[in-house]
């Protein structure tokens, strides 16, 4: 029998009722003894919990969350990294038909306040070590562990305290299950409410993006803090019901070798920065990993880390381009009915259910094969098209869409090529205009990061009085590197020769490390504005 896709019209069915139940779809109607996550310790010790315990154990927690007084459509956050008891309480928030706001175990105060108040949280349930962050708060603090201080609730004993069996909520299809905000890339955090119906493109890309199969072993290794941990390493795995690891440790790249092989994952997705760290710091000896998919997303891979990982797995790493309001859209997919051979520098093609384009720069029409200009989601032909709007904020939600609502504009900078390939250049405000050519740093950015002495960099357009802009690039430096005028000249010649003779960086900059949001995302905007002011 012919392999059939996976179709995105059932997923939309599925996702879609008016009396759809978050809690039914992510959980109770899988197999209760089924693996759902198997939990990793940093000494590789590890625990299985099954959709049947996760099911108990979270109506005991939507029944605690209701004594101390959330309802339906309250907001409660959780501060927490991965673990069983984030899973956990996480269905224990959609049973209760409550929104989860997710905050990164990074953050301090002033981003964790600024969330906590735009959402209204009702409670904030945390990991005993992030207790000391929340300063001032009106919501109910549950800590994760057996002993808290009063005011606040201890989370096992609040357990303890309630019988399983308390009615699922349902909030059908346009019910907020998350509010998310954005990583704040180019400007201030906006708010993005995530409805039920988003998981419908959510499994889509589990399915064909990833590849996700029944017999996988699967590892997101993205912190579910941000849209690509939550939305692929927890919401798209339960609503698919597949077997989802979860490592409760800081991220090392030793340990990462160690997961992929102790645990035989097949299947794994990470950041660009991971991979990048795993290939810095790869050993000689030959590991017995047995991965059939790898991808990435976050920021576009450079070319070496591709070549990296055909030499190291066996296979190469896919790259995969989505944003916190829509989820993944353009991907080298991985599924066999819709993958392609990868295109370098691509990031691949529209999934089943997406309709993209690249539009003129001076208009809505389409731009020619070839010619950049902004990448945008045409509204109504992609029914997993999710994103509504942000949550109290009217004019940053007009600025994401064309006057007529046809379009929705992603803020990033792009072009196709005749055969449909996709390839990211920039965020919008990120392009450089020199002599009238438009120039995407990330171009530029890979053919350095070739370089053997550089460890990461980033690019930015500089004022100059002849040509409008000019280049600059700031550099880390690989272990035991010195930045030097000769090591200057080589980049230099380096881009002129592999990219273009006009457009390398004029300046170079040797720092300790670059501007990131939390998430690990390059702040080119703050580069921009450090220069500006003479720092």
């Amino acid at each position: 029998m012919p392999l059939q896709a996976p179709s995105a019209e059932d997923f939309i069915a599925r996702y879609s009722a008016p009396d759809a139940c978050a809690a039914d779809l992510l959980c109770d109607s899988h197999d209760p003894d089924a693996v759902a996550f198997s939990v990793i310790e940093a000494d590789l010790s590890s625990e299985d919990i099954t959709y049947g315990e996760l099911r108990e154990r979270s109506e005991r927690g939507a029944a605690a969350l209701a004594e101390l007084g959330v309802g339906p459509h309250d907001a409660v956050a959780t501060l927490m990294g991965k673990s069983a008891d984030l899973v956990v309480m996480l269905l224990a928030i959609w049973r209760r038909g409550a929104v989860h706001v997710p905050l990164f175990t990074a953050f301090a105060w002033p981003a964790i306040e600024m969330r906590l108040t735009s959402s209204k949280a009702k409670a904030v349930i945390t990991d005993a070590d992030q207790r000391e962050k929340i300063q001032d708060t009106s919501a109910a603090v549950i800590v994760v562990g057996e002993n808290a201080a009063a005011p606040d609730h201890a989370l096992t004993p609040l357990l303890a305290a309630q019988r399983p069996g308390i009615p699922a909520e349902a909030i059908g299809r346009d019910g907020t299950l998350v509010l998310i905000f954005t990583s704040g890339t180019t400007g201030s955090p906006k708010g993005v409410p995530v409805p039920l119906r988003a998981l419908a493109s959510f499994r889509q890309y589990i399915e064909l993006g990833l590849d996700v199969s029944e017999d996988d072993v699967f590892w997101n290794a993205a912190d579910p803090g941000w849209a690509y941990g939550l939305y692929y390493g927890i919401l798209g795995p339960l609503a698919a019901g597949r077997r989802s690891l979860l490592l409760h440790a800081g991220f090392s790249p030793e340990l990462s070798f160690d997961v992929l092989e102790r645990f035989g994952v097949t299947n794994f997705a990470a950041a660009p920065t991971v991979y990048r760290t795993m290939r810095l710091k790869s050993e000689s000896g030959v590991r017995n990993i047995r991965l059939r998919r790898a991808s990435s997303a976050g920021e576009p891979l450079t070319p070496e880390v591709i070549t990296w990982a055909e030499e190291t797995f066996g296979i190469p790493v896919r790259d995969h381009y989505g944003q916190t309001e829509h989820g993944m859209m353009i991907v080298n997919a991985w599924h066999d009915t819709v993958r392609d051979d990868l295109r370098p520098g691509s990031m691949g093609r529209p999934l089943p259910g997406w309709c993209c384009a690249v539009l003129q720069d001076s208009s809505d029409e389409t731009a020619a094969a070839g010619e950049m200009g902004r990448v945008a989601v045409e509204v109504a032909g992609s029914p997993l098209m999710w994103f509504a709007g942000y949550k109290d904020a009217p004019e940053k939600t007009a600025e994401r869409f064309s006057p007529d609502g046809r379009w929705y504009l992603t803020g990033d900078a792009g072009k196709v090529d005749e055969d449909g390939n996709f390839f990211f250049s920039s965020r919008d405000d990120d392009v450089i205009i020199m002599a009238g050519y438009r120039i995407g740093p990330f171009d530029v950015e890979s053919i350095l990061a070739s370089h053997p002495s550089v460890q990461e960099c980033a690019v930015i357009g500089a004022p100059d009085e002849l040509r409008g802009e000019v280049l600059e690039a700031y550099i880390v430096l690989t272990e035991g590197t010195t930045g030097t005028a000769d090591l200057t000249v080589q980049l230099q010649k380096l881009v002129k020769t592999q990219f273009a003779a006009h457009a390398y960086p004029r300046q170079i900059h040797f720092v300790d490390d670059l501007p990131k949001t939390p998430s690990g995302k390059l702040q080119r905007y703050v580069l921009r504005r450090q220069r500006a002011l003479g720092r």
